[in-house]
């Protein structure tokens, strides 16, 4: 086809303009064009190579529109037929494709990025249609990679790319995932080693890889981007060299989030290294069912593994010493410097660094031979390491007398971090029981609480930050959202076995103590000093007695709610607050009671514990209860998403335990 980009009169540009812009509403309106699909193909290519940049913009973009929506199928069959009938002409014909590749290197930077889009959206519906790589667009990106220079055109090869797999991914297109990753593994495995930072020494200043540009930041941005679908796409293929990059070059990562010069880089390189660290990669992304459903590869473990050891050798080196947490995203203008009085700090960067600590404190004390022996003997310090990060960054935790209340202080408004900080934080204190079976009850939970991690503790704050209320454990239970019902089936089991413990923490956790105040707002504005405020730091403060709001549905006034099932064995231990006759007296004060050492029947510690008198562990008792009567009442109704005979088996042996030391 003949290149028409000549200079053109106003008039032939108005002209071309219009023409374009109409074959543009027909598309988007999902009609075809009066033309036939070759001129239509000829007013393209005239449009994409005009001077005009407005008109080559909207024509390009026209281009990735057809051949997203072809790829996508939303197309009615012959509105697709006719698109696939003008993309079969511009990509066959004509060098369009080349044309947009070669303008990735574009100076300006909107040009540069919408053929990157258009480009992305050609080599998947070639992918899609004939199953071939565009060879001039691979080709573009492997000199890029080899030439590793920062700049447009680097930039719009890591974003195409990125989003090419991304989409393979999606529609869970494994052999192509695999046979384009194995074409550039050899090249992004030596872009990586050249951008990312060198490893830093303790003493020794960083080496950033790069000069302090915005734009290498940007590059910098995408990079991280594409090592995470990188290494997502493990999950539908085999793990390649370079699909194991976030856990090979996990220490470089971890250099660039206390060196990296721009924080939104250095945040980026965190929430990588905390997706990887909970195996959620792709999550904002990727479909639930395909996160769900790939099977655990034997790489994923090792890669855990060697990012577990990265973590902690970096913060046995002091590395959380060079990680600072910037406020959080703000349009009113430019901020107080961090850490000002009144001044909300970034609680995602927080949260995230305190995930990937625990997470690799949970998988190094459970490797095994003496390595997993040695890290549980670590766990107290690294622990205090976190604690004092925290207290560095402006998290006001110094006026905490409770170091386990610090994760509903830092996770109160994210429901799944804070389920998988209590289920690792659980994990690695059975982990250190099991290595210190010599230690009676009374020193072990003394010495879980010395380092925040009593799973205890953390069960009734969690009651407390929900202010006891079952309907919301429910929601925890039905959703898929967290990992509450592992975290709750785990804390059971272990319950089970130490009541003692759990009566003596209730015994002994007061409002002064740790309290939330029972209003979870979903928002990100509540300052963390303010929940410090509303946890009763300072203050005696008040006990929970409004209702937290979180809820998805109303149970009580549905018609599961019938009074034929709340009878007979289900509410047996059943403990009303304001019953006058309950066997508990809800006394201020909570009597003193030593810890038990632990056994697996609670029968034997029945003399001991018969005059407890501790309003928590009232509340606590009725909210298991309640849960217990609803959850059964659903799964009689076959309402309940899945089997939970095993949970309600749980929670009856807990009342059983209520039952006999009362």
């Amino acid at each position: 086809m003949e290149d028409v980009g000549n200079r053109k009169s106003p008039s032939t540009m108005t002209a071309l303009f219009n023409k374009v812009t109409d074959v543009y509403r027909c598309v988007v309106s999902g009609s075809c064009p009066g033309q036939s699909p070759a001129d239509t193909a000829r007013i393209i290519i005239s449009a994409v190579t005009d001077r005009n940049q407005e008109v080559s913009c909207i024509a390009v973009s026209l281009v990735g529109r057809m051949s997203s929506s072809v790829s996508s199928g939303r197309l009615a069959p012959h509105v697709a037929s006719y698109c696939e009938a003008v993309l079969e002409e511009l990509l066959e014909h004509t060098d369009l494709l080349l044309r947009q590749v070669n303008q990735f290197q574009s100076e300006d930077q909107i040009r540069s990025h919408v053929a990157a889009k258009t480009a992305a959206a050609c080599v998947l519906y070639q992918l899609q249609t004939s199953g071939t790589v565009s060879g001039v667009w691979k080709e573009k990106c492997v000199q890029a990679f080899h030439r590793s220079q920062s700049g447009n055109e680097l930039d719009a090869c890591l974003w195409s790319l990125t989003e090419v797999l991304k989409k393979l991914i999606q529609g869970a297109h494994q052999v192509k995932v695999g046979r384009l990753v194995s074409a550039l593994d050899s090249r992004l495995c030596a872009l990586y080693s050249v951008l990312l930072p060198k490893e830093s020494k303790e003493g020794v200043p960083c080496s950033v890889g790069c000069n302090c540009s915005r734009h290498q930041g940007t590059t910098m941005f995408l990079l991280l981007d594409l090592m995470e679908v990188l290494t997502a796409s493990s999950l539908i293929c085999g793990a390649g060299v370079c699909q194991r990059l976030t856990y090979i070059y996990s220490s470089p990562l971890l250099t660039t989030i206390s060196c990296s010069p721009h924080s939104f880089v250095r945040k980026r390189a965190l929430l990588l290294l905390k997706r990887a660290a909970l195996q959620k990669l792709g999550e904002d992304w990727a479909s639930g069912e395909l996160l769900s459903t790939t099977v655990e590869h034997e790489t994923r473990s090792s890669g855990l593994f060697t990012l577990a050891e990265s973590v902690l050798t970096a913060v046995a080196d002091n590395w959380l010493q060079n990680v600072h947490t910037e406020p959080g995203a703000f349009f009113g203008g430019k901020r107080d410097p961090w850490g000002a009085e009144g001044q909300r700090v970034d609680g995602v960067m927080l949260r995230a660094v305190s995930l990937i600590l625990l997470k690799s404190i949970n998988v190094g004390v459970q490797t095994a031979g003496e390595a997993g022996v040695r890290r549980v003997t670590e766990v107290h310090g690294c622990l205090q390491s976190l604690w004092d990060f925290l207290q560095r960054s402006g998290t006001q935790l110094t006026a905490v007398r409770h170091r386990c209340c610090w994760i509903s202080l830092l996770f109160g408004e994210q429901d799944d971090d804070m389920m998988e900080a209590a289920r690792a934080l659980l994990s690695i204190f059975l982990s250190y029981k099991q290595q210190n079976s010599g230690l009676d009850g009374v020193s072990l939970l003394e010495a879980a609480c010395a380092s925040g991690f009593n799973p205890h503790c953390h069960f009734v704050f969690l009651l407390q930050s929900v202010s006891f209320d079952h309907s919301i454990l429910l929601d925890f239970l039905i959703s898929a959202e967290t990992c509450f019902l592992e975290y709750f089936v785990h804390y059971l089991k272990y319950l089970r076995n130490d009541w003692p413990g759990f009566m003596a923490v209730c015994d002994h956790i007061s409002a002064s103590d740790c309290h939330l105040s029972g209003q979870r707002s979903a928002a990100e504005s509540t300052v963390l000093t303010a929940e410090a405020q509303s946890l009763g730091v300072n203050s005696a403060g008040e006990r929970c007695g409004g209702k937290a709001e979180l809820r998805l549905v109303e149970y009580d006034g549905s018609d599961e709610s019938d009074p034929e099932h709340t009878e007979g064995s289900e509410v047996t231990w059943r403990v009303e607050i304001g019953d006058p006759s309950s066997t508990m007296d809800r006394r201020a004060g909570c009597s003193s009671l030593p810890v038990v050492q632990s056994q697996h029947s609670c029968t034997d510690t029945t003399r001991e514990l018969k005059q407890v008198t501790c309003e928590p562990l009232v509340r606590a008792l009725q909210c298991l209860s309640e849960l217990r009567v609803v959850v059964t009442r659903l799964h009689t109704k076959k309402l309940f998403p899945y089997n939970p005979s095993s949970l309600l088996k749980l929670l009856a042996h807990v009342g059983n335990c209520y039952s006999q030391v009362t």
